[in-house]
């Protein structure tokens, strides 16, 4: 790839930001999604699923388009599947993820408590895409989660935050930017590898007791890199690489979340490792 290429891909993220943070007022919100066959708060979890799934998007999402694929297959397995919008900054219509992840793991909570009212379960299963598969640890380390989620699925997850392909090690060459991200978009500057945020989050491990941790990830990522920073350390964790189960998956970032469904075969097993059935590229057809 010639280098200027190398540095396109995050430099249009940067411009994304930067467009993000002028966006006009709107009143236009992503809503819950019973009519997908998901957000359907007289489900009650079923004997084979006892935990219902909460699915957390991730940045520039929101509780729909995050879970398209996802939430009807995991719906039409005999799941309870909710999904929540989380870190919506003000005036900025449609997508979220944007505001300070620790704010967002906030709305976590409190969506996982609602979930558990409804349903009458103990305990609930998260998975969550990108920036969702890393703001949940915040929520089992600090904010008590431990105590009502059995497992969580991170999806391409900014576990280890992210060097956009080593264009964030030139953050400081550009005053301002920084100011700029932290300012307008908190979750991005949180995001950054080596920030305040994420020192925090890992410091004393990745884990909590009592929580099963997977993470799915491609080697084609192109917004969590390196790919492997993705992974976690501890006990009760299981790492898995998607091409390692099927060599010629080709997802990125936003594919693996959206349309794969040999990540999505390997999200089922998470969900109930008991009655796991191993993942080939068979899979996708599954």
């Amino acid at each position: 790839m010639l280098p200027w290429k190398r540095v396109l891909r995050p430099l249009t993220a940067l411009l994304l930001t930067a467009a993000v943070a002028i966006l006009p007022a709107a009143t236009a919100q992503a809503a819950d999604a019973p009519s997908r066959g998901w957000n359907d708060y007289s489900c009650k979890p079923s004997a084979a699923h006892p935990r219902p799934v909460v699915l957390v998007h991730g940045t520039f999402a929101n509780s729909v388009d995050n879970w398209l694929g996802l939430a009807p297959y995991l719906k039409n397995r005999g799941y309870c599947v909710f999904s929540l919008d989380y870190g919506q900054l003000s005036g900025v219509p449609l997508v979220h993820g944007l505001g300070p992840v620790d704010k967002s793991a906030e709305q976590l909570k409190t969506y996982v408590d609602k979930v558990l009212a409804a349903t009458g379960a103990a305990k609930t299963d998260l998975v969550g895409h990108s920036q969702g598969g890393m703001m949940p640890r915040y929520y089992l380390k600090f904010l008590g989660g431990a105590a009502k989620v059995n497992a969580l699925v991170g999806i391409a997850p900014s576990n280890h935050g992210t060097t956009l392909a080593g264009f964030t090690h030139l953050l400081p060459y550009f005053p301002g930017i920084e100011d700029l991200l932290t300012a307008n978009t908190p979750a991005l500057a949180d995001q950054v590898a080596g920030s305040a945020f994420l020192t925090k989050l890992n410091e004393g491990g990745d884990t909590v007791p009592g929580v099963r941790y997977t993470v799915l990830a491609t080697k084609y990522d192109e917004v969590v890199t390196p790919y492997r920073t993705q992974f976690l350390s501890g006990p009760g964790v299981r790492n898995v690489l998607l091409q390692d189960l099927c060599p010629v998956d080709l997802s990125e970032h936003a594919l693996i979340g959206l349309l794969d469904r040999i990540a999505f075969h390997e999200v089922a097993n998470a969900l109930d490792p008991a009655h796991a059935i191993p993942t080939t590229c068979a899979s996708a057809v599954g």
